[in-house]
């Protein structure tokens, strides 16, 4: 494929995004309109002023019409290029359906209000149409609020597309679910408030006789000619997509005569047909493997991305500028490409790179840290472990509700002061917490964020125990009710911190629900055990000496705050590790950073 042709597959996308933003606008403005209705007449009847003066403009017109004319076309050209159909969402059928039901239904409400208004200078006001649709024509009225509600599930379906591949949509979604719900509600109690007020209006002969005075009405064989040039253009819309269904189908037949492609895939399944058939998404489809495409196949966000080889991998025309786009927006390595941009023609090994149920949580990598990390990057970090010291034995002498309470309390405050200070909670672990530092920054930065963060741990764990004094008490005697405060230093929480600073492998990991970006490695081991080594020194933080050297801690100014330089023999190392140890949280001075 030349060089144009694949810019001009790159523009095909975004015209189509454009052009269905144009009629969605347009139609949010018209329901709008319909809902001031529960307002007064005369407020719709205001804003309509408004919305008819942009849409009836020039500019509007050229914006409406053009995407009227182009949106349904390059819908039509997206649906009969695809190879297979098999295990596409419901969502996306559910768009095709409701799609096909509004030119049809749509070219009678546009003849009668802005072909009317055009031709013969009809006064299309609301008054108008209420009393055509609602009063003398209830049936019509109903078809048309059919087609509204039809036209909005439509454009939902479509704007829900396009917006789920965006960081900030699962902020957004419960808002959008319930304009998407309460405004056509609103504009169909709008449209009966409405209708109700003018078949109340109609009593009136002085209103009436104004009403028809200002109307220009052209005469009933005008509105006759335009019933028949509607009846036309459905009859057009017809043959429309009668001749690309044909087309469709003389289109496969030339494809027959091409070779035979095969795809081989992981557990073992291969694929094979006509070569340029199917993308490799829709041939895993078509076999029912579980192959990820959260944007259903329009090349925007990534979740099908594979890694390619095989003989064919030569004979791959090189990425459309969108493809080529979402490939660098995720830090694609060389080899990886979107499984529904590609029509094989020669045999291929494919590895999809995600799993089967990947969410658009995936398309933008985790929490806005990227697809070059989230899919898997090696990187110098800071890996803190923090750890409940005897909580065993505090949780046996309490009922499980206080249990509960006292962990969350904790889990909070930890949490927080690991995210103040620039960190990324990884998970927690019984009645432990893993903390990454240094994802997005430099490695230095890193470890004197997890400094900083332990000594923000600490402040936090005494202002936890303080708030919690009497909660603590409870049940160390076994008896019930508060206890008096107890002596200083009893049934009090303490931690045991481990910090470590080195090369981890960070990518997103786990699968269905459980997946999240985390950090595995020799690093991560060895943070771990230093924090377990603080009960061997009977202190409350131990930190590798690469940890001090990076946060530019000098030996002697380490030793005159009181800390302690040892060596440690980790299990399951040869070499021994030079650490720092410090016995109090409370006395550690963090690095400014």
């Amino acid at each position: 494929m030349s060089k144009a042709a694949w810019k001009l597959e790159g523009a095909y996308g975004r015209l189509k995004l454009f052009s269905g933003l144009v009629l969605f606008s347009f139609l949010f403005t018209h329901l709008l309109n319909h809902a001031l209705g529960l307002i007064a007449l005369d407020a719709a009847e205001a804003f309509a002023v408004w919305f008819k003066a942009f849409w009836r403009s020039p500019p509007g017109t050229f914006l409406l019409y053009g995407a009227l004319l182009l949106h349904p076309l390059l819908a039509l050209y997206n649906w009969l290029r695809r190879g297979h159909y098999r295990g596409l969402p419901w969502q996306a059928w559910a768009q095709l359906l409701l799609g096909l039901l509004v030119p049809p239904l749509g070219i009678v409400h546009v003849l009668g209000t802005r072909g009317m208004f055009s031709l013969h200078g009809l006064n299309d006001n609301y008054a108008y149409v209420l009393n055509a649709l609602f009063v003398q024509g209830p049936l019509g009225g109903l078809q048309q609020n059919l087609l509204i509600l039809i036209a909005w599930g439509h454009g939902c379906i479509g704007v829900y597309y396009w917006l789920r591949l965006k960081p900030a949509f699962e902020r957004l979604w419960p808002l959008l679910f319930a304009a998407a719900l309460l405004l056509p509600a609103c504009a169909m109690l709008g449209y009966l408030s409405m209708g109700r007020a003018v078949r109340f209006m109609l009593r009136d002969a002085d209103w009436v006789a104004g009403f028809n005075a200002g109307l220009n009405w052209p005469g009933n064989a005008a509105a006759q000619e335009l019933g028949a040039i509607a009846e036309t253009v459905q009859l057009a819309l017809a043959g429309l997509l009668l001749a690309a269904l044909v087309g469709r189908l003389l289109w496969g037949l030339l494809q027959s005569r091409r070779g035979m492609v095969s795809l081989s895939y992981p557990d073992g399944r291969q694929w094979r047909d006509r070569a340029g058939l199917l993308s490799i998404l829709e041939a895993s489809r078509a076999i029912g493997y579980p192959h990820a495409g959260v944007c259903g196949g329009q090349g925007r966000c990534s979740t099908c991305r594979v890694r390619l080889n095989g003989p064919g991998l030569a004979e791959l025309p090189p990425p459309a500028e969108s493809e080529a786009a979402v490939l660098a927006r995720i830090g694609a390595p060389p080899g990886v490409r979107l499984a529904c941009q590609i029509k094989p023609v020669a045999d291929l090994t494919v590895l999809p790179l995600l799993p089967g149920g990947a969410t658009p949580r995936a398309s933008y990598g985790s929490a806005g840290l990227g697809q070059a990390m989230a899919q898997g990057s090696e990187r110098r970090i800071s890996i803190l472990f923090c750890d409940l010291r005897g909580f065993t034995h505090f949780a046996e002498s309490r009922l499980p509700y206080d249990v509960v309470f006292v962990l969350n309390q904790y889990f909070k405050a930890m949490g927080e002061a690991v995210e103040q200070q620039g960190g990324r909670l990884d998970k927690f672990i019984g009645d432990g917490v893993m903390a990454l530092f240094g994802l997005d920054t430099t490695p230095a930065e890193g470890c004197r964020q997890a400094l900083a963060a332990a000594a923000a741990m600490g402040q936090a764990l005494a202002r936890l125990n303080e708030a919690l004094r009497a909660s603590l008490a409870q049940g160390s005697g076994g008896s019930g009710g508060l206890a008096e405060a107890p002596a200083p230093g009893s049934d009090m929480l303490r931690i045991g911190i481990g910090i470590h600073c080195g090369r981890v492998i960070v990518g997103e990991m786990g699968h269905g629900r459980a997946i999240g970006l985390t950090a595995v490695g020799d690093a991560v081991n060895t943070a771990s055990r230093l924090e377990a080594a603080t009960k061997d020194f009977s202190a409350e933080l131990v930190v590798s000496e690469e940890v001090t050297r990076r946060a530019d801690l000098a030996p002697a100014a380490l030793q005159a705050s009181g800390w302690q330089a040892e060596t440690v023999h980790l299990r399951g190392k040869s070499e021994s590790l030079q650490v720092y140890v410090l016995d109090r949280l409370s006395r550690l001075l963090p690095p400014a950073a």
